[in-house]
């Protein structure tokens, strides 16, 4: 597999830093920002911007508004996953709905998901 970077995107991902959603930004600023291991936000790996991506854990975490539930969205989403694994990257999958509701539980999740990743 080629190098994960792609210069391509790198202004993308800038935009996208600066433009977060609502829910990102809860997640960033409120948890992920001040983990214990690195995150980072809008990460170019391939062909792809990952909204949130731990190296040592090879974790990426995308947040999903309703277009991801449309037909055409899971379809590129089970297409974006499966390019990511291929890095032999695990793609948390997270609706925004659930941020707004349960922060703490999807924040407990993510601590789980990130301690079971680096007993691997």
């Amino acid at each position: 597999m080629a190098h994960k970077n792609n210069p391509e995107l790198t202004w993308n991902a800038r935009q996208l830093r600066k433009n977060m959603t609502p829910e990102e930004r809860t997640l960033w600023y409120q948890y992920l920002r001040t983990y214990p291991l690195k995150f980072y936000r809008q990460r170019v790996i391939g062909h792809f911007i990952a909204d949130f991506y731990c190296a040592p854990a090879k974790l990426v975490i995308e947040l999903d508004g309703s277009q991801h539930f449309e037909a055409e969205g899971l379809a590129y989403d089970k297409m974006r996953t499966e390019y990511l694994e291929e890095y032999g990257l695990t793609v948390l999958r997270v609706p925004n709905n659930e941020v707004r509701k349960n922060l703490r539980g999807v924040c407990e999740y993510i601590d789980w998901l990130v301690n079971k990743q680096m007993q691997r």
